[in-house]
């Protein structure tokens, strides 16, 4: 895509946060820029900061450049030897290349029918596979779908498979939640389980960027990961995260205008008879009953960049929450491509 349509669209394919990092965070990156030619220079002490503001200890953090990098070091440290991860499609699919990077297969399974994740079948073919199993994938909130993976699925998750089973939970859409059903898997980690649980910056804090995530794990699991880590995180975004992380206004603000717009948006495509899935994220997916490729290849010609198609779900169109202004945009586009819905 050339830079003037990059600029001019209306970017609603990435689930990025619309309106950038806050005005102290952009602050704190300009004033960062005089450590560009230094090694070794003052970081704000985001290790120190991530683990007072999670309630663990620095050796239970190691950060990475995005929760990909995380999820890149996940596989190079548990899938040796011709182990395998376990997940379920779709998902953040990402994991499972990487695990193909490094030689690894993927036992993946499909959906519930009601797109949540099967729990009783991932530890069921965990135990099946025990031995060949490396670790155990779930991005709760789901990506591409919104949905998230409760509580109590998760506490049945780890209380059903084998106790050695590494289990990486991908907690990127954790701000934007809001129903009660959730809830984070730090918990499990200070309880000594083997769970590693990966956040990123580039969301809710509008750092897509500048590449900063971290996980959160036991000191084992962490001791594993770190040899395989690169070390590219710079200076900037290191004082961002710092700042980021203190300025929980803009957070809140990020957070409410996104639920606000997603609730409206959806409502509207509910009125217009189309079924979207309930998301708990800043992105959403609505059931256009045909084939989703060209949708997506008429919305780009308007101007407006909407998400890449997930199989097998390719009927469904997966939506981020942009500005107001973008998505008031994405709705008169979705009524001049796709109008109302087929009567059945």
């Amino acid at each position: 895509i050339g830079l003037e349509e990059y600029d001019a669209a209306a970017k609603l394919a990435y689930n990025e946060n619309p309106y950038g990092p806050s005005d102290a965070v952009m602050k704190a990156m300009n004033t960062a820029f005089k450590y560009d030619n230094r090694y070794g220079y003052p970081d704000g002490d985001l290790v120190q900061e991530l683990a007072k503001h999670h309630g663990v200890k620095t050796e239970n953090l190691l950060l990475g450049a995005g929760s990909g990098e995380i999820l890149q070091v996940t596989g190079r440290a548990f899938l040796g030897g011709g182990r395998k991860v376990v997940g379920v499609t779709p998902t953040f699919s990402e994991v499972y290349e990487y695990a193909s990077g490094v030689r690894s297969e993927s036992i993946i399974l499909p959906l519930r029918e009601d797109y949540g994740q099967d729990i009783p079948a991932l530890i069921k073919t965990t135990k099946n596979n025990h031995r060949d199993v490396g670790f155990i994938y779930v991005c709760t909130p789901n990506n591409p779908t919104g949905v998230v993976v409760t509580r109590q699925e998760i506490r049945q998750l780890l209380d059903g498979v084998p106790e050695d089973v590494p289990v990486l939970i991908d907690e990127a859409y954790h701000h934007y939640v809001d129903t009660p059903e959730y809830a984070t898997s730090i918990p499990y980690v200070l309880e000594g389980r083997p769970v590693v649980v990966t956040r990123t910056f580039s969301k809710i804090y509008g750092l897509a960027g500048m590449r900063l995530g971290y996980a959160i794990a036991p000191k084992a699991l962490i001791d594993r990961m770190r040899p395989h880590c690169t070390g590219s995180i710079n200076a900037l975004v290191k004082w961002a995260g710092v700042t980021g992380l203190g300025d929980t206004a803009a957070a809140e603000r990020v957070r409410t205008s996104t639920l606000q717009l997603r609730r409206k948006t959806t409502a509207e495509l509910e009125g217009m008879g189309f079924r979207v899935l309930p998301s708990e994220t800043n992105f959403f997916m609505v059931h256009i009953r045909r084939q989703v490729q060209p949708v997506i290849d008429e919305f780009r010609a308007r101007g407006v960049l909407v998400g890449r198609p997930f199989p097998p779900m390719l009927e469904h169109l997966r939506v981020s929450v942009g500005t107001p202004d973008e998505m008031a945009r994405f709705m008169s586009a979705f009524r001049e491509i796709v109008g109302r819905k087929p009567s059945a």
